[in-house]
């Protein structure tokens, strides 16, 4: 599984881009009305780790759920058809990505249900009065509706147990924490760097490289 977790963890790094479209705008109210110099570091940090705290959560339910239906499916090689999925969702993100197309927009729709339901909760801890504040609210916008994410939790389905499920997605989460913590703390300069467009098509082409590798070796298995 450790090939897993590296490749999540740079997937994390490699959709910085559209993290910071999803994810920036509210990283940014982290510090909004701070003038204390310590909290407009220790707040994006706090936020940063309680989301991903939130992942490394939905990706032990994710897992545990998916082992456990695998162990009493019947299905021949059911870890191999989700990881065969997993791949898909792979090449989706990275034409997600690289904005060549949006499907994934739908299935984040489907998430806006719930999402509506969570996100009051969250605005209520607004603003920050203290960083320790910062884990709980980063904890719930976790549940944000995010196609990146939902890609990557077909990982934590395919990857065997809730362990394994946490441990992708906490891998991925940490990839997506440096540049999301420096966002917080207002680097203007890598905002617009990450906003480029070539940038973003960099990163989705890798993904997609890897996505399809994934996929043939996936097939490779069942023939």
């Amino acid at each position: 599984m450790t090939q897993d977790w590296i490749a999540a963890f740079l997937i994390g790094i490699l959709g910085a881009g559209h993290c910071m479209g999803m994810c920036g705008g509210i990283a940014g109210l982290m510090n909004l009305g701070q003038t204390n110099v310590k909290s407009t570091w220790l707040n994006p940090l706090f936020y940063n780790l309680g989301r991903v705290a939130s992942y490394a959560l939905i990706g032990a339910i994710i897992g545990g759920s998916f082992s456990t239906i695998t162990q009493y499916s019947g299905i021949n090689s059911p870890l191999v058809w989700l990881r065969i999925v997993s791949a898909v969702f792979m090449i989706c993100l990275a034409l997600y990505i690289g904005q060549w197309w949006q499907g994934l927009t739908y299935i984040e729709s489907a998430g806006q249900s719930i999402w509506k339901y969570i996100s009051p909760v969250g605005n209520k801890l607004l603003p920050i009065k203290h960083p320790l504040y910062a884990i709980p609210f980063g904890f719930i916008w976790g549940w944000l509706p995010c196609g990146m994410v939902y890609s990557m939790l077909t990982w934590s389905a395919a990857a065997g147990s809730a362990k394994q499920g946490a441990l992708v997605m906490l891998a991925f989460g940490l990839g997506t924490l440096p540049f999301m913590f420096m966002v917080g703390i207002s680097t203007g300069k890598l905002q617009t760097w990450l906003r480029l467009l070539i940038v973003r098509r960099v990163g989705a082409v890798i993904l997609l490289t890897y996505g399809a590798f994934q996929l043939h070796q996936s097939i490779s298995k069942l023939l």
